[in-house]
């Protein structure tokens, strides 16, 4: 059913999430995971991961990946009562969360079914709370009374009939269906059967409330199984997800009892009511034909084991560090820059800043960076100096963005990283080679098909030229398709001119990122439709798979490190010349990243310690325009 399916799941990495992950997985889905949390150390690379607030996922994005099966669980609920703190929360990330994930999410034509973890705190809890102990348990189904119990129950609520709203407007190959879940628990829960077993495995003396209390406690992984054979079965509407059977609170501490023989109790004052509930299954058997079976009895046991292995695993794991705050220098007009980096820098740490530098304190990049730094002329900073600031403003990442500052953060990358700042940058030689047009053709003509560029034009074989200057933008100061004897003219009026065959074709851009053990982590070619100043104001991503593993290699050969841009004119005959490489992130480079091709995040990852063996590089499933225009900002003063 799932194979080959690509299946959005947000907080997937939460209790049910990692099991409903683990599941798609083995059945071949592919699949994108967005959460709050860090990703799980242990989830292979081809899972794609999106780390941070998906308040802030754009159409686009969801729209590059391309899903087809939507599970939505992400959520923040707090137990029993909710506190005064709760009420913005659950605004922001249960109200505001449903709605925005869906505006995104519904006008995918690819879009086919939305599985919603909907609660039965939806029910009308004067049909199950009690002031005494019940002797058995109200079965709640799908036409008991609504009246939601909580913040959380009328958040559920709300997206529940914005689905059913969708349900009567959208195509017919669309469904949503909204799963009442009971009393879930699972691994790495905060639920109150896992923090008894941690405290068990502690040798604490656990407390129990409302003992004689009736709930219909499901396993995480039977709740993920559920969801799965909700979208299998493409159901719609209400569904109740529970086991149809409900158990004392005193039943799961016989239970535990017999794993921990010498477990001790007390019974804490407690003012909630009791209560008594269980889930009618029929409609959801109906409807699939499959109803859990697992109870307490089969999965604490599972739960235990897992507690136990995390405290070794914990001992074992990698330290990360945390993010900081980040740096952009010459921080200029970049605007999609800054947003790009804004972005991957919410996905790790929300709290974390984005900083831009600049040596023109009115530069319209200061407008959008959390803070702005008016830079001092490189020659006059010294990297003391630089760290110091870092420092002061707990600065751990910097990323270098225009051609002139390369040489300086290549030259100063060993000090910088002793201090703990870690710069997308590549090594001092790897730089020299790519800011040197002849140097570049001289490393790598043996091996590479780069475009013959010599001091003297009398070594080009070609009637027709380009002249342009060794160092620097190959675009500006350039002549451009001209004759031997305009060449040689043109040439005078630069400082230190190159000669290159004029060659006709069609021009690429290709992105590469290379990870910190010096393997290209993924590329995306797309052609330069209109180029204004050097940079492409129109590009589309294409597919061209030759392309990109010859520029791969080619990066991996100089030692590139991070983002890097390699301009490639493929002629007639279908030859592909290498003209230059950038290494930097380029003008138009955001259109890579918007096709999956996460540099910014993956470098930031890796400053804090992470490997990217761990995170897959996942193309776009479809091909992408970008347009580059002007846009206007006002904001109150």
């Amino acid at each position: 059913m799932f194979e080959n399916k690509r299946v959005f799941i947000s907080g997937g990495a939460g209790v049910i999430g990692l099991e409903l992950v683990s599941m798609l997985h083995a059945q071949g889905a592919h699949i994108l995971v967005g959460d709050l949390k860090p990703r799980p150390i242990d989830w292979p690379a081809s899972i794609r991961y999106r780390q941070g607030d998906l308040n802030t996922m754009t159409f686009h994005e969801v729209a590059a990946f391309g899903p087809e099966i939507v599970f939505h669980l992400a959520a923040t609920f707090e137990r029993s009562t909710e506190s005064y703190e709760f009420w913005e929360e659950n605004n922001i990330h249960n109200v505001t969360l449903s709605h925005h994930l869906m505006t995104v999410l519904k006008d995918l034509p690819m879009l086919r079914q939305v599985v919603f973890a909907s609660s039965y705190l939806i029910y009308d809890p004067s049909l199950y709370l009690f002031e005494q102990a019940q002797v058995q348990a109200i079965r709640l189904n799908e036409q008991s009374a609504i009246r939601p119990r909580n913040m959380c129950g009328a958040a559920k609520l709300l997206h529940e009939v914005e689905l059913q709203f969708l349900n009567h407007f959208k195509h017919e190959q669309f469904r949503a269906v909204s799963a009442r879940i009971f009393r879930s628990y699972g691994k790495n829960s905060r639920d109150i059967i896992s923090r008894w077993i941690r405290d068990l495995l502690a040798d604490k003396v656990i407390t129990l409330f409302r003992d004689e209390g009736l709930f219909d406690y499901i396993y995480a992984g039977d709740v993920a199984a559920g969801l799965m054979k909700l979208a299998e079965h493409r159901a719609e509407g209400i569904v109740n997800l529970g086991t149809g059977r409900a158990r004392r609170v005193s039943e799961v501490v016989d239970v535990l009892k017999t794993h921990f023989p010498k477990l001790q109790f007390v019974r804490g004052e407690s003012d909630i009511p009791f209560e008594a509930s269980e889930a009618d299954m029929n409609t959801f058997e109906q409807a699939t034909g499959w109803k859990p079976l697992r109870m307490l009895e089969d999965t604490i046991p599972e739960m235990i084991a897992y507690e136990q292995e995390q405290v070794i695993a914990m001992e074992s794991a990698p330290k990360l560090r945390k993010l900081g705050n980040v740096l952009i220098t010459s921080v200029s007009k970049k605007v999609p820059l800054v947003q790009a980096v804004k972005r991957a820098v919410q996905w790790i740490d929300p709290r974390s800043k984005v900083f831009g530098g600049d040596v023109n304190p009115n530069c319209i990049g200061a407008y959008v960076v959390d803070a702005f730094w008016n830079m001092p002329r490189l020659d006059e900073l010294s990297v003391s100096k630089l760290i110091s600031y870092c420092r002061e403003n707990e600065i751990y990442a910097i990323i270098p963005t225009r051609d002139g500052e390369l040489a300086y953060f290549s030259n100063f990358l060993e000090p910088l990283n002793d201090a703990g700042i870690q710069v997308m940058i590549s090594k001092k030689n790897t730089i020299e080679i790519s800011v040197d047009k002849l140097l570049f053709f001289e490393q790598l003509n043996a091996e590479f098909p780069v475009i013959a560029t010599a001091q003297n034009i009398a070594d080009i074989d070609s009637v027709r030229f380009v002249v342009k200057e060794r160092f620097g933008a190959g675009s500006q100061s350039m002549a451009l398709n001209v004759n031997r004897e305009t060449a040689e003219a043109y040439a005078t009026s630069l400082t230190m001119p190159i000669f290159q065959p004029f060659i006709e074709g069609t021009e690429y851009s290709v992105d590469v990122y290379v990870s910190a053990n010096g393997k290209a982590h993924g590329a995306v070619a797309r052609t330069r439709d209109l180029i204004v100043n050097g940079e492409s104001q129109i590009t589309t991503t294409v597919s061209e798979p030759e392309l990109e593993t010859l520029v791969c290699r080619m990066v991996e050969s100089i030692g590139i490190y991070g983002h890097a841009v390699i301009q490639v004119l493929k002629d007639q005959n279908h030859h592909y010349h290498m003209i230059e490489c950038n290494a930097r992130f380029g003008g138009a480079s955001t259109l890579s990243v918007a096709s999956g091709l996460e540099s910014f995040y993956w470098f930031l990852q890796e400053s804090r310690g992470c490997n990217l063996s761990e995170m897959a590089f996942i193309r776009s499933v479809n091909e992408q325009k970008l347009v580059r225009f002007a846009v206007d900002q006002i904001t109150q003063q």
